[in-house]
């Protein structure tokens, strides 16, 4: 029992939104910018679940899942023009590959040291195809972030164990948050710096003032991401494609999003839109969270999350450096890869590499597309792999 029931589905969902914003503004203190809002969302549902405030399962949650996770993608992909990417950094597109490289890796040595099989027992999959999953969902995250987690969440049925999905997405933040302060103070350490080529700063254009949001903006937003999930959904039921129907969804507005230039402008918002649903869905996530069966699949969780990111970081840092990479470009691109396309401009404009900071955002964004797509790859064709 709790204090919302579950047939309460306004009710539910205020106290998703309420979670999300009380997740933006803690973020803005000096403890939460450490932990960052979605860890806090997190860490928020969780409580308020295991408290009684909120149920561990409603109708509601399953909204967030079916309704709001297809319209995140499009709403992240807009600023993605493929010509920009590559005409304004194509050395951090080569860096973000090698993350990629990275984040394969990773999960590949993960899967054989591991039994990740077992992760997922109770999400209702035969045993041969839990450990493709479980590889599936960690690629996409490592490469794109919580929306391609999303989408191989549901492509790959493990958001059905409720306990399982909470326990990955809390170890999954957790330890990306650890992972960015790495990041922070990497450059900063000698020993590492001087056996990379020198960061020469180029020359920055004066940027263009931002388009104001307004409420057409977001409402074209959303529209234009509603109609690319519908005609999606469409062809996928016309062809019987279901397990590429997030792959098709962000190549199609990939397609849009490079055939419409600047796009992104007459949608302003629509980056900024995402990221805050991607918070609600973050807590409907952890509000099906089972503290005590979390905690049983914690160890083999943090043992996995441990193995991928040190994979990630050797393989991208020491291939990076035989192709001429330099530090500032690899920390940028393992961060975007890892935690996606906002913490990446974040970090590269404190450290002052100024000229990183939008190929920063654009890499991030490249990531919300490929990341579906490889972790798509690795579940249903993981036996390649190995």
């Amino acid at each position: 029992m709790s204090l919302v029931p579950p047939g309460e589905h306004l009710a539910v969902m205020a106290g998703l939104f309420a979670i999300a914003g009380a997740a933006f503004l803690l973020e803005r203190t000096r403890i939460g910018g450490h932990l960052t809002g979605a860890v806090i969302a997190i860490l928020g549902a969780i409580a308020a679940a295991n408290l009684g405030l909120i149920p561990h399962a409603a109708p509601a949650y399953d909204f967030v899942f079916t309704y709001l996770v297809p319209v995140l993608i499009p709403l992240f992909l807009f600023q993605a023009d493929l010509r920009r990417l590559f005409r304004e950094c194509a050395r951090l597109t080569l860096a973000f590959l090698v993350a990629a490289v990275g984040t394969v890796a990773g999960v590949t040595v993960a899967a054989l040291v591991l039994d990740l099989g077992s992760l997922a027992a109770a999400a209702g999959l035969a045993p041969g195809a839990r450990e493709p999953a479980v590889a599936g969902l960690f690629t996409a995250t490592y490469i794109g972030g919580s929306v391609n987690y999303a989408a191989l969440g549901e492509s790959t049925g493990l958001n059905r164990d409720a306990s399982f999905f909470s326990a990955a997405t809390a170890a999954d933040n957790l330890f990306s948050a650890v992972y960015l302060g790495f990041l922070a103070l990497a450059p900063g350490w000698r020993w590492l710096a001087r056996r990379f080529p020198p960061h020469l700063e180029a020359a920055v254009t004066e940027a263009r003032q931002a388009p104001p949001v307004t409420a057409a903006t977001l409402c074209l937003a959303l529209a234009t991401s509603l109609v690319l999930v519908a005609g999606t959904d469409a062809l996928v039921a016309a062809f019987g494609l279901h397990g590429w129907r997030y792959v098709l969804l962000s190549a199609f507005t990939l397609l849009l999003a490079t055939a419409v230039p600047g796009l992104h402008e007459r949608l302003a918002g629509s980056f900024e839109l995402g990221v805050a649903l991607s918070f609600v869905f973050f807590a409907a996530i952890a509000a099906g969270a089972d503290v005590p069966a979390m905690l049983a699949v914690a160890p083999l969780l943090i043992a996995l999350v441990l193995i991928l990111l040190s994979l990630h970081a050797l393989v991208t840092f020491s291939l990076g450096r035989l192709l001429g990479l330099t530090l500032p470009e690899l920390v940028t691109a393992s961060n975007a890869a890892v935690l996606g396309a906002t913490t990446a401009p974040a970090l590269a404009a404190t450290r002052g590499w100024n000229s990183l900071v939008t190929p920063g955002v654009l890499v991030g964004v490249l990531g919300y597309a490929l990341g579906t797509f490889l972790g798509t790859l690795v579940h249903r064709y993981w036996g390649a792999f190995l």
